[in-house]
């Protein structure tokens, strides 16, 4: 029997919505619609601000409610210009848009704003959402959770798998009997941020820019040892850690180190960052027997990112999603809407593996 669920995300990198249609079936999942749709400037600027600057309680619920309005506009003209009946439609799977994630302070907790109560009132759509703080209840890190749905779209392939989804982080996940996976670090994000700075640009497209500098080795190597990388898994990491304050302590620390004057090109510092992306997963990606990495995010995107991690990972086939049959772009919305259908039916999803968590759990609430 098929049932149709949505799925919604928007990641670290605050660059758009996107929304999967799936139609998934005891033995079968498809994506049957997709589309992506702007993040709302005004907001994005303060969500960015409230990542770095204090702000009010206020603040805070009304960016909830924005975001729960911003979600709700792009679902209905989602299911309006998909010509999708909404009677059909199960359930909304509904990550939120995450403003801190902090799994190892004092008291750990993960904030997702989106007030999902608003999105079923607007649409009359069940919505699941709150995924992460079951598992945190649990011990765990409250994330990855890609690894779970990785399992189960590609569990088909018999070689020895590895998948990296690149969006503003990386994470990784590690297939077979023990799944595992967690966040590398850095994906898109610092690029995002340098490129932004310096060329008025939202990405650096292609990777041409950074193409066109030349990576420096030794402050490669100084962000290379920022403690986050070689910190066992399980482990999870965000805009908390990984932002413009981060880089430019870096690039400053590099300066003193230099007689106090930053003697590095700009399109340099990007080529850079670039390598800092290849190098934390690919570092990982070498800790392991793998023969098979796929690629999905946003990183799909950058041709010299994808090249330069094949160049890195010698023998090892590198490979988008898409050439495996599975959406690249939209491979975290698909598996929010996978997430919601499992929650709807009381099924534990298996990541306690990945997260450590002390056992796995029914993941997510139900707004009816």
């Amino acid at each position: 029997m098929s049932e149709f669920y949505i799925g919604v995300m928007s990641g670290t990198s605050l660059d758009g919505i996107d929304i999967a249609y799936c139609e998934i079936k005891q033995e079968s999942f498809e994506l049957l619609h997709s589309a992506t749709y702007p993040f709302n400037k005004e907001i994005k600027e303060k969500i960015l601000k409230a990542l770095k600057t204090p702000v009010t309680l206020k603040q805070i619920g009304e960016l909830d409610t924005r975001l729960g309005e911003m979600y709700a506009d792009a679902l209905e003209r989602f299911i309006a210009e998909k010509k999708i009946d909404k009677k059909q439609i199960a359930a909304i799977g509904l990550h939120g848009q995450t403003l801190w994630h902090e799994p190892e302070g004092e008291y750990p907790f993960s904030m997702q704003l989106g007030n999902p109560n608003i999105i079923t009132a607007l649409t009359n759509i069940r919505v699941v959402s709150d995924f992460r703080r079951k598992d945190m209840a649990l011990g765990g890190q409250g994330a990855p959770f890609a690894p779970a749905f990785h399992q189960y779209i590609f569990s088909r392939l018999k070689a020895k798998i590895a998948i990296v989804n690149i969006g503003g982080m990386a994470n990784l996940s590690l297939l077979g009997e023990n799944l595992t996976g967690y966040d590398t670090g850095c994906g898109n994000v610092l690029m995002d941020y340098w490129v932004s700075l310096h060329n008025s640009a939202m990405f650096d497209e292609d990777g041409r820019w950074a193409k066109s500098g030349t990576p420096n080795s030794e402050l490669l190597e100084q962000m290379l040892s920022e403690p986050y990388f070689s910190k066992k898994a399980p482990k999870s990491t965000g805009r908390e850690l990984f932002n413009g304050a981060w880089l430019e302590r870096e690039l400053q620390t590099f300066s003193h180190k230099k007689g106090g004057t930053l003697h590095i090109k700009n399109m340099d510092v990007q080529a850079t960052l670039l390598e800092l992306t290849v190098s934390s997963i690919a570092n990982e990606v070498k800790k392991n027997e793998i023969n098979l990495l796929i690629v999905c995010g946003g990183g799909v995107k950058n041709g010299y990112l994808m090249q330069r991690l094949g160049d890195v990972l010698r023998g090892v086939e590198v490979v988008s999603s898409d050439e495996c049959g599975v959406s690249s772009e939209f491979m975290e919305a698909m598996a929010f809407a996978w997430l919601a259908h499992e929650r709807v039916h009381k099924n534990c999803v298996k990541l306690s593996s990945v997260t450590g968590a002390s056992k796995d759990s029914i993941l997510g609430a139900i707004y009816e």
